[in-house]
């Protein structure tokens, strides 16, 4: 159960690695240490950013084709659906293949980001490529800064 003891020599017994270690004798069919994984809920990742015209939202979903998300926006919040398929464990003839270790995981997933005041949602636009959606939510033009001319008396 305690397995080998010389990794407390390397530093904390609490250290990222002692835990994997820890979980690996706790858990030591494969497939089991999918404990480690990504936890449900923070996939895809998303970036959010502005300039001055707009929000621009970057949906970072590797192996998802453009018609695998649906995306909706109402009162400002963006929400981003969508259904990853992972291949189960892969067979050779009749021996089956496990994995040892698998970080991607599968499944429905749901996204809803709260987004700043005063977009146009009329005029939001998305596009895809190589797995990286793009979602532009252009401002009002009330909103947008406005340059004023200092005229000389």
């Amino acid at each position: 159960m305690f397995g080998d003891l010389r990794r407390f020599d390397t530093g904390s017994p609490w250290s990222v690695d002692w835990f994997r270690e820890w979980l690996d004798e706790v858990f030591p069919e494969p497939g089991a240490t999918d404990i480690r994984a990504v936890p449900r809920g923070t996939f895809p990742m998303i970036n959010i950013g502005r300039t001055d015209d707009a929000v621009r939202v970057y949906v970072f979903a590797a192996g998802l084709a453009a018609g695998d998300l649906e995306l909706s926006l109402q009162d400002n919040v963006l929400t981003v659906q969508g259904e990853r398929k992972v291949a189960t464990d892969e067979t050779e003839g009749d021996a089956r293949r496990p994995y040892f270790r698998r970080e991607r995981a599968g499944g429905s997933f749901t996204r809803s980001i709260a987004l700043p005041e005063g977009l146009d949602a009329d005029r939001a636009e998305a596009r895809w490529r190589n797995g990286v959606f793009e979602i532009t939510l252009p401002k009002r033009e009330e909103l947008k800064p406005r340059r004023i001319e200092i005229q000389s008396a």
